[in-house]
């Protein structure tokens, strides 16, 4: 029997490489979130730490963690509750504010003002395959590195241990996740995330390892960490859309550009030749139309010329008359109708159209079907639209997704109030709030109507480097001359501090409001 678990960590790590791996930096996003639980005690006015564990923020000001990490506090009201955050930071006192010892998990208020970036839980039922990681403080490594007591109480990186889930199954009258994202003491009520760095779990416990077998670990799934926080008031940000790298993202992104320019072009060429079909049928029209009024003109000048010829001899006939026969009036009348006969003559003659009347009357035809079309990409306008997220083209972890108005301007200015930047051929505006540990970079494509939102969720380091970067320059106020184009200009120091790729990107489709 020893063997079989033997077997199974094979045949997992021969599948490794077959399965989506965790990113890096989602990883290293939900870790900003994690912290050390540290049971204090005081002796003397010293304060010495009894024992620490892993908790991970589930609101700004609320961390999870097991319960038996906080167990001695529950036996001693004089020890108190130390969270250290990760990534920097001053260590601040929790207070204990729910325990559940049935499914080994405990709720701490944040008493001081430390606020931490809150990690997203993964949504639906738990996984029962896949990559995870494990994120915490083992004792092991605290040891091995040859870290002092005081140390505990020192902000410094979580480790992160990667494994894959072996299955859901009931223990301990809880629901767990069984997996081999190695755990140690130390690491109890960190996370288990997913390869987009959501919480699939709260580590609690491992397999004995007797005899050399693999090791196997624990997490409180899900099913009872959610249903806990709601208990206490706590509305986790659940994300239950399906993980995705960005890498699959962009090849996505990159497969439907190529399907639209293929069919952009498809459709081009089609209107090409529904173009050229018609220009050929305006040519024989209007071909046939010029010929026929020329031959028409032509005929009534020959006609008027006939008239003319008649109306000339009967004038000669009466100018030969003996002069005291002749009829003077009736002659000049009929001379005077003779000559505008052929001045008519002349005029339908020399104003039959031309041969390049043709191609006048074609390109007049060409216009007015034309006159019908939409207007030219790019052509600037106003804009009152409604902007709904398109999840197959998104990558969610902690976002919120709401429908967005969106009220837009020719120069930029969205919802009268908030001034976008030009710059390389598209707007953009940079959100450095102080407020949240991450910078999103706005864009809005008017042609299109695709607005778009990459947010990148910095360690504390890099937000405040972005931070200092933001507070040099002050955005120039909506609409106001040139300042879409300077606006552009001064974002780019703050763009300059963002790692090449986002963490999530939402992508909204925007149609006009009613």
């Amino acid at each position: 029997m020893g063997r079989l678990p033997l077997l199974l960590a094979a045949l997992l790590t021969l599948l490794a490489p077959a399965m989506a791996h965790a990113d890096p930096a989602d990883i290293d996003a939900a870790a900003r979130g994690v912290v050390r639980v540290v049971i204090i005690g005081e002796e003397d006015g010293e304060l010495f730490p009894i024992s620490h564990g892993t908790g991970f923020a589930v609101a700004p000001d609320k961390v999870v963690t097991n319960a038996h990490v906080v167990r001695d506090a529950l036996r001693d009201e004089v020890m108190k509750i130390g969270i250290v955050p990760t990534g920097g930071g001053e260590a601040v006192y929790g207070q204990l504010i729910a325990v559940s010892t049935r499914n080994d998990l405990a709720l701490i208020r944040i008493t001081g003002d430390l606020r931490l970036p809150p990690l997203a839980i993964a949504g639906g039922l738990p996984p029962d395959s896949g990559e995870v990681t494990s994120v915490g403080y083992p004792m092991n490594v605290d040891r091995a590195q040859g870290l002092d007591i005081s140390d505990i109480f020192r902000s410094q990186p979580p480790v992160k241990s990667r494994g894959f889930i072996s299955g859901a199954r009931p223990s301990r009258q809880f629901d767990t996740i069984l997996h081999t994202a190695p755990i140690a003491r130390g690491n109890s009520g960190g996370p288990l995330l997913d390869a987009c760095g959501r919480v699939v779990g709260v580590n609690s416990f491992g397999a004995d390892n007797d005899g050399g077998d693999a090791e196997f670990y624990f997490a409180v799934s899900n099913r009872e960490l959610l249903p806990f926080l709601r208990e206490n008031e706590v509305e986790p940000r659940v994300n239950n859309t399906t993980c995705r790298s960005m890498a699959d993202l962009d090849a996505a992104e990159r497969e439907r550009m190529q399907s639209e320019q293929m069919a952009a072009r498809a459709d081009l060429a089609e209107r090409t030749e529904a173009t050229r079909a018609r220009r050929e049928r305006a040519q024989i029209e209007a071909q046939q139309a010029v010929i026929m009024e020329r031959e028409d003109r032509v005929f009534l000048a020959f006609v008027l010329l006939l008239v003319a010829f008649g109306l000339g001899q009967w004038a000669l006939t009466l100018w030969q008359q003996d002069a005291g026969e002749r009829d003077e009036k009736r002659l000049r009348i009929v001379g005077g109708a003779t000559a505008v006969v052929v001045l008519i003559a002349l005029a339908a003659y020399l104003t039959r159209p031309g041969l390049d009347e043709i191609d006048r009357r074609v390109a007049a035809s060409m216009q007015e079907g034309a006159d019908g079309s939409d207007a030219e990409p790019g052509e600037a306008k106003d804009l009152a639209l409604l902007c709904t997220l398109v999840p197959e083209r998104s990558r969610i972890t902690s976002a919120d997704t709401q429908d967005v108005e969106f009220d837009w301007t020719a120069d930029g200015c969205v919802n009268e109030r908030t001034q976008y930047g030009f710059a390389g051929g598209s707007w953009s505006r940079v959100f450095v709030p102080n407020d949240e540990a991450a910078v999103s970079v706005n864009s809005f494509d008017p042609d299109h109507r695709i607005f778009r939102s990459e947010r990148y969720l910095l360690p504390r380091s890099e937000m405040s480097e972005a931070r200092e970067a933001r507070a040099k320059f002050e955005a120039p106020q909506c609409g106001s001359e040139g300042a879409a184009a300077r606006l552009g200009e001064l974002q780019s120091e703050v763009l300059g501090k963002l790692p090449q790729q986002a963490n999530e990107r939402l992508v909204y489709e925007c149609k006009a409001r009613n």
